[in-house]
């Protein structure tokens, strides 16, 4: 059993993957560090023709990458991107 705010779950919490640090880099990359203590760096290119990600073309607006309880986040929130696809697509450093 698995308790959060005071609701009983059946199944146990997975590991959640969850960022703790983030910074942009030069050529559209991410360098992210998450709650494991691993740092990797992520290459956001082939993203940028996809959806609402084309707004982060705007170098301004993806170097304005913040953390959002443990989510990477664009324009106060609008953009975002799961932490598990950083994780699992990310370059180790």
């Amino acid at each position: 059993m698995n308790i959060v705010d005071n609701i009983a779950y059946a199944k146990e919490q997975e590991n959640q993957i969850s960022v703790t640090s983030i910074r942009a880099m030069d050529d559209y990359k991410l360098w992210i560090r998450f709650l494991t203590g691993e740092e990797k760096v992520f290459d956001f290119k082939p993203l940028l023709d996809k959806g609402v990600f084309s707004t982060l073309k705007n170098k301004e607006i993806f170097e304005g990458v913040y953390i959002d309880l443990g989510v990477p986040v664009w324009c106060n929130g609008e953009i975002d991107i799961a932490p598990e696809r950083l994780y699992y697509n990310g370059i180790s450093v």
